[in-house]
């Protein structure tokens, strides 16, 4: 419990220092929010759960609300919130009858981002992301001002294979565990690792082999192919990923 400890101590400072009352996390069923929900419950202070359902797929939002009442029932610092953001995302789409689905897809993620913040806001708190190290820093697998809109990342420098020891380590309940990621913004089944066309566990062996400094020259068959789908990407989601240009005068 190492690791987990010195990210809770780490969420307790920056709260504390930065004068801060209340932890918010959106919580989506998957294993990334069910640990960082987790580790905020651990830290003691107010921790607000959200779950903001948008046309959910009901697996996932029986897994989440399934994670909110383990929480409750183990952590007196946990209160929940649902909201159910089917309407205001039906009155949005009419205003953009032309958009894409790609662009419908992040407007859902963004929907959550501006309620988080609200609850934030009327609780002085702080928002709590649940990227991991691949999706924020890897292949920037997250929409722009959503699910990337927060105020801090605990789990951010951490891969999906760290992030799955630790939710083990925490007892998180084992049908989050098992489930296979999804960014749940589709009204389909897809998951994550049929957008990307790769598993967590390939992209990860990638990363670490560009860590090392190696050459990707060296890279044959799948790894090859893995590649290519990380530096794609990588390329194409830079922007994400650095800081937003300034222009100096």
């Amino acid at each position: 419990m190492y690791l987990e400890n010195k990210i809770i101590d780490w969420i307790k400072n920056y709260t504390w220092s930065n004068n801060m009352l209340t932890l918010v996390v959106g919580v989506s069923g998957g294993i990334d929010s069910a640990v960082v929900s987790t580790l905020c419950a651990k830290t003691n202070i107010k921790t607000i759960v959200v779950s903001l359902p948008i046309n959910q797929n009901k697996e996932q939002l029986s897994r989440a609300n399934n994670h909110i009442d383990w929480l409750k029932n183990n952590f007196e610092n946990v209160s929940s919130i649902e909201i159910s953001l089917d309407n205001t995302f039906e009155e949005l789409k009419k205003l953009f009858n032309s958009s894409s689905d790609l662009s419908l897809a992040n407007s859902k993620s963004r929907l959550r981002m501006v309620v988080l913040y609200h609850v934030a806001s009327n609780n002085k708190g702080l928002v709590v992301g649940t990227g991991n190290k691949i999706e924020d820093f890897g292949i920037g697998f997250f929409t722009k001002y959503g699910d990337g809109g927060v105020d801090i990342s605990p789990i951010a420098d951490l891969t999906k294979s760290e992030v799955k020891k630790m939710a083990i380590n925490l007892k998180i309940n084992e049908e989050i565990i098992l489930a296979k990621p999804t960014d749940g913004l589709w009204n389909d089944e897809r998951t994550d690792e049929d957008q990307i066309g790769a598993t967590y566990d390939e992209l990860e062996k990638i990363m670490d082999f560009l860590d090392s400094g190696k050459n990707p020259n060296e890279l044959t068959g799948r790894d090859f192919e893995v590649f290519n789908i990380y530096k794609k990407f990588n390329d194409s989601n830079k922007h994400k990923m650095i800081q937003i240009p300034i222009f100096k005068k």
